[in-house]
């Protein structure tokens, strides 16, 4: 039987990228031939780093993993997906409470769009780590340094520091 050339993206809005997303990206890779790290761009969410920095970021962290590549989008992710020609969406997921939205918005996707999500669950040092406490963590001045990547972290300082000095 011929292999299938599979192509998926992993979107969201990685407002930073954590190392439980990396956790994803770097067990995802093995699935699929290409991998697009896809960072959405939302109107609607209250976001510390732009789009084109959280490209940046995880293009520092993804340099050599093969088969692995950023991107930005804006609209919905399904379009985005068929632009790209994707066959399936990668999710990850932490908890049972994921599991449910994940669920719904999976089965959504596949009505509007027709493409599969397929997910991973993340490993256990990282199943409470999301970006939105990341940041609340950050502005607290809290010790993150075994949750993200070291140049997140540096990004992260550098960013509340600066907003404090604007405060002031």
């Amino acid at each position: 039987m011929e292999h299938k050339f599979v192509r998926a993206i992993f979107p969201g809005s990685f407002d930073p990228i954590t190392n439980g997303h990396l956790d994803v990206i770097k067990r995802g890779m093995r699935l699929f031939d290409e991998l697009i790290v896809a960072v959405g761009r939302s109107p609607i969410k209250n976001q510390l780093f732009t789009p084109q920095e959280r490209v940046e970021m995880i293009a520092e962290l993804i340099e050599g993993l093969p088969g692995v590549h950023v991107d930005s989008f804006e609209g919905l992710m399904v379009e985005y997906a068929a632009r790209q020609k994707a066959d399936v969406v990668l999710r990850g997921l932490r908890s049972l409470t994921d599991v449910q939205y994940e669920f719904q918005l999976a089965m959504t996707n596949r009505a509007v769009a027709g493409i599969e999500t397929i997910f991973i669950m993340t490993s256990e040092q990282y199943g409470f780590t999301s970006s939105t406490l990341i940041r609340e963590v950050a502005s607290l001045g809290g010790d993150l340094s075994n949750l993200i990547p070291e140049n997140v972290h540096r990004r992260l300082e550098s960013r509340f520091s600066r907003l404090k000095a604007h405060q002031t």
